[in-house]
């Protein structure tokens, strides 16, 4: 479980928009992203396994528990971008992930993240231009994924999902917030 204190200065917040190892592949190349990491949340047992939570009878979506700091990248900022990378219209499903793990959600870790999260909800059914699915719940526990999940990405380019699914939301986090982006 992963719910200890946050460094002075900094905020959290936890997403969920499919598959985790595309928003992490994502948060973890962003200025101001202080940690990221895969996990399952939302769910009613302790301490799922990744077979568990694909097993869709947890209650579990895949997350990225982030810690930023508000004063290089705002929590606009980051749900802005969690908006473009995942389809909030469909629910339970991002492609062919299909299931309850994959749902769109926000998890808020305070009371001040509610209306920044209406907020970035409104403008995203505009640019969705549908309904959105996401939901907007208080954080839970949240139970960090297996090692092998944590900046899969960087580590397996080459696989198949990778190079389908993950590459192309990585660029285009890269070309539509390149002034986010750490060097």
């Amino acid at each position: 479980m992963t719910d200890g204190p946050l460094p002075q200065g900094l905020q959290r917040t936890t997403l969920g928009g499919g598959c985790f190892w595309c928003l992490d592949a994502v948060y973890r190349k962003m200025r101001g992203v202080k940690s990221c990491f895969c996990a399952y949340a939302g769910g009613h047992q302790d301490n799922p396994s990744y077979e568990q939570v694909c097993g869709k009878r947890t209650g579990h979506a895949e997350v990225v528990q982030i810690d930023f700091d508000p004063a290089v990248i705002s929590y606009a900022e980051i749900l802005k971008v969690f908006f473009t990378i995942h389809d909030p219209t469909t629910k339970d499903r991002q492609g062919n992930d299909v299931g309850p793990q994959y749902r769109s959600v926000i998890f808020l870790h305070d009371p001040a993240q509610e209306p920044e999260a209406r907020a970035a909800m409104a403008a995203a059914a505009d640019l969705w231009g549908a309904p959105l699915v996401t939901e907007l719940l208080p954080a839970p526990k949240v139970w960090e994924a297996e090692a092998e999940h944590q900046d899969y990405f960087t580590h397996n380019p080459w696989s198949g999902y990778c190079m389908a699914v993950v590459a192309p939301k990585v660029a285009k986090a890269r070309k539509s917030y390149a002034h986010l982006m750490a060097a």
